[in-house]
């Protein structure tokens, strides 16, 4: 399979207004990521519009895991930013530091039941899209099996994002570096370039945040 077969062909049926929306999300979750590698409240704003418009597509493309996340994104945005305007002296930048023990007993916790519930959401898929075949998780493929564990993994990345914790960027990296063969497969070669930038950009926002606290902890 060459580069056309997997970024050019599967936008040959789609209409300019899903290539619009597509793009339009990976853009400004780009920037997002880039907002909050400056540690820049206007991670959120541009934040919840990408997710807005990826809860849309994934939706249309069965990807009820990742759907279901960008749902819980645009919700966490919104305390994010409230927490970040708290926190911040000059309302736009934040500190950052590790999570504390208990914080990482939480996220396990939070783990744990995401992976559950979208488990359980999928059990009822052929319910909700009128399969033959009755409930279960038979119709799941690869790609599936990715999504359940990746929207796990991008909720307790989110959740340490929202509470300005170093670790946030760990869940960034694994996520979006798994997420990239999952989009090719599911034909959206947009995003799954998207995904391959935000690898790269965690990696550097996980450097330039734990960068940061070490200045910080000097002064």
């Amino acid at each position: 399979m060459n580069i056309y077969d997997l970024f050019v062909k599967p936008y040959e049926n789609y209409t300019a207004t899903q290539i619009l929306l597509e793009s339009s999300g990976a853009i400004f979750g780009t920037l997002s990521v880039y907002f909050s590698i400056k540690k820049n409240i206007w991670v959120y704003p541009t934040g919840i519009i990408s997710t807005l418009i990826y809860v849309y597509i994934l939706f249309n493309f069965g990807l009820l895991g990742d759907c279901l996340i960008n749902v819980y994104y645009t919700i966490m945005s919104v305390y994010g930013w409230i927490l970040w305007s708290k926190n911040s002296k000059d309302h736009v930048h934040v500190d950052v530091t590790w999570a504390t023990k208990k914080e990482w007993i939480y996220a396990g916790i939070l783990f744990i039941l995401s992976f559950a519930l979208v488990i359980l959401i999928y059990y009822y898929k052929p319910y909700i899209d009128n399969l033959e075949g009755g409930l279960g998780l038979y119709h799941l493929d690869w790609a599936n099996w990715l999504d359940i564990f990746t929207t796990s993994i991008f909720l307790v990345g989110m959740w340490f994002m929202a509470k300005q914790r170093i670790e946030n960027w760990i869940f960034w990296i694994i996520g979006d570096f798994i997420c990239m063969p999952m989009m090719i497969f599911k034909g959206l070669g947009i995003t799954s370039v998207q995904y391959l930038v935000f690898t790269i950009m965690a990696i550097l926002g996980y450097l330039s945040w734990k960068k940061s606290f070490k200045e910080k902890k000097v002064q």
